[in-house]
């Protein structure tokens, strides 16, 4: 393979990793960035393709960049005054890889046979949202539906947020309605969880085929949501706050349903 070196900041390629910060732009080329070895080695494990790989020979170690050429399409070796520009974050390694986005349709989601799905509405928060997709993954939840979400999930600081666990969680983009359409036909009991209903979210049964449903940071669930859910559940706030965030609230939740299961999916 033929590396080209890159020293300019002017560099085309350069500028255009930096445009792909934002999601316009990751969406017109279907193509994002992925940075730290971590990360990349999560979505190469979960059938992501290496399209193009920006290393940097005095950060990243030679063990490290050899693997990465051996699966990268092209590649460009970068001064560290380049790499630094282009990395959105501080602790990248050295390493930095472009791949092309997969499709998130409900369609695509393979449920086990006592399946448990978090479903988000409107999330606004891509690091909030990281961390929801750490905690599906950590607590084996089947997939993550995105109801008109806010959020790109390729956003840099989702991938950051859930270190890599985007590409190990099943996620799923579409409209509410599509959503209550899904689960209905797929049979699974729905907790929505809101400040209004008198149910502490311990007392409800997950065992069965169950989707907790989280409403936004700002909002929490629109009214449609609390209607059609089977259940209407809360968290215990005991201070003077009424509320959790959003990610911390999931993960109660949702480890809750991983312990009535004896964490046994």
């Amino acid at each position: 393979m033929h590396i080209e070196k890159i020293t300019s900041l002017q560099n085309s390629r350069i500028k255009n990793v930096i445009r792909l910060r934002k999601s316009s732009e990751r969406t017109k080329q279907n193509i994002f960035s992925i940075e730290g070895l971590n990360e990349i080695n999560h979505a190469l494990h979960n059938d992501y393709i290496i399209d193009t790989l920006f290393y940097c020979p005095e950060i990243a170690p030679d063990e490290v960049t050899q693997e990465l050429l051996s699966k990268s399409r092209i590649a460009f070796e970068v001064s560290k005054d380049v790499f630094s520009k282009m990395a959105y974050r501080e602790d990248s390694g050295g390493v930095l890889v472009l791949s092309n986005q997969k499709s998130h349709h409900l369609s695509d989601i393979k449920l086990s046979q006592n399946p448990l799905i978090i479903v988000l509405e409107s999330v606004e928060k891509p690091g909030n949202l990281g961390a929801i997709l750490r905690t599906a993954d950590s607590a084996g939840v089947d997939a993550v539906m995105l109801c008109d979400p806010s959020t790109d999930i390729y956003n840099p600081n989702v991938i950051r947020g859930s270190v890599g666990c985007l590409f190990s969680t099943q996620v799923a983009t579409c409209t509410s309605e599509e959503a209550m359409v899904w689960l209905k036909t797929n049979q699974l009991r729905t907790f929505a969880t809101h400040i209004e209903t008198n149910k502490w979210y311990h007392e409800s049964d997950y065992k069965g085929p169950s989707a907790i449903v989280m409403g936004t940071e700002s909002t929490g669930l629109t009214k449609r949501w609390i209607t059609f859910a089977d259940e209407g559940i809360k968290i215990p706030m005991l201070g003077v706050n009424d509320s959790l965030n959003v990610s911390i609230a999931t993960a109660v939740v949702v480890y809750e349903a991983a312990r009535q299961r004896n964490f046994n999916f």
